[in-house]
């Protein structure tokens, strides 16, 4: 039996998870993650009552009941790192019993669903639209510190885009993670689908150019051209890939619906963006509750 020690499973003085300052009983199955911490309370005002509000950091967690379904959302903050400890401390919650430090008898699969904010790399996926990630790319490397990480990834797939895009090898290898298909199929059925790039920052990695250029210039047109079969990949954000890996080695639901608020090939910028992403987030609840 598997007793996790004070150093690897670290709670706060009342038992709580550590970053995310949560206890098992306060979050539900369905999870809802945004990267705005801010945005949490702008779903939660649809919910029809709250059970808790938790913030720690830049974690801002609420549960609550919307119609007879719990619901929980939670403000991961921006990046894969921050990806990193919300879904191993969510597992935590879910499958490691907290008093005695062993693994619960009963596995529980979270359902965790990430609404955020992205930028076309396609010019016919126009702003104030949806798209709906099928695929995770990671740039990030975080997969590859996982002893498994490399068993659940598209590796075929992965492979042709490295070759294809003449990705540097002295860059963190990308990989490939697909989504839920039963979380596509229920909550982004007539979405925008393809390959979301997960990259592990704004500027730069993200082929900006302030006061520092990228390192591979045109990096945005090697993935605007690339193809995988019918696969393309559809937009630029930062946590998908970290999403979806670990909910895939830890067995757990996961998708990524993002409102489209800039298109980089024809640098064009959403004007109302608040009211795309409060579409964004009224479709998926009523989605979510059917």
């Amino acid at each position: 039996m598997i007793n996790y020690s004070e150093s690897e499973l670290i709670l706060n003085p009342d038992g709580s998870i550590y970053h995310l300052h949560l206890l098992p009983e306060q979050i539900a199955n369905d999870i809802i993650l945004v990267g705005d911490p801010n945005r949490v309370a702008e779903i939660s005002k649809y919910f029809d009552s709250i059970e808790h509000k938790i913030s720690n950091r830049e974690f801002v967690t609420h549960t609550g009941y919307l119609k007879n379904k719990r619901l929980t959302v939670l403000g991961t903050g921006i990046g894969t790192d921050n990806i990193d400890i919300v879904v191993n401390e969510l597992d935590a919650l879910a499958n490691i019993d907290l008093i005695n430090r062993t693994n619960k008898s009963n596995f529980t699969s979270l359902n965790l669903i990430r609404l955020g904010t992205s930028g076309s790399l396609q010019p016919d996926i126009q702003v104030d639209s949806f798209v709906a990630s099928k695929f995770g790319l990671g740039f990030d490397g975080l997969l590859n510190f996982y002893a498994k990480g490399s068993e659940f990834a598209e590796k075929e797939m992965a492979d042709h885009f490295i070759e294809e895009c003449e990705i540097p090898s002295d860059l963190a290898r990308p990989y490939i993670i697909k989504s839920s298909t039963v979380l596509m199929n229920k909550l982004a059925f007539d979405l925008h689908q393809g390959i979301t790039a997960t990259a592990s920052g704004f500027y730069g990695p993200q082929g900006r150019t302030l006061r520092l250029s990228p390192r591979i210039a045109d990096l945005n047109e090697r993935l605007q051209s690339f193809r995988f079969g019918a696969e393309r990949i559809t937009n630029f954000e930062m946590e998908t890939s970290a999403l979806y890996g670990l909910g895939k080695m830890l067995n757990h639901n996961t998708l990524t619906i993002c409102a489209i608020i800039a298109n980089r090939p024809t640098k064009t910028f959403s004007k109302n963006y608040h009211k795309t992403i409060d579409n964004l987030i009224q479709t998926t609840l009523t989605r979510l509750v059917e």
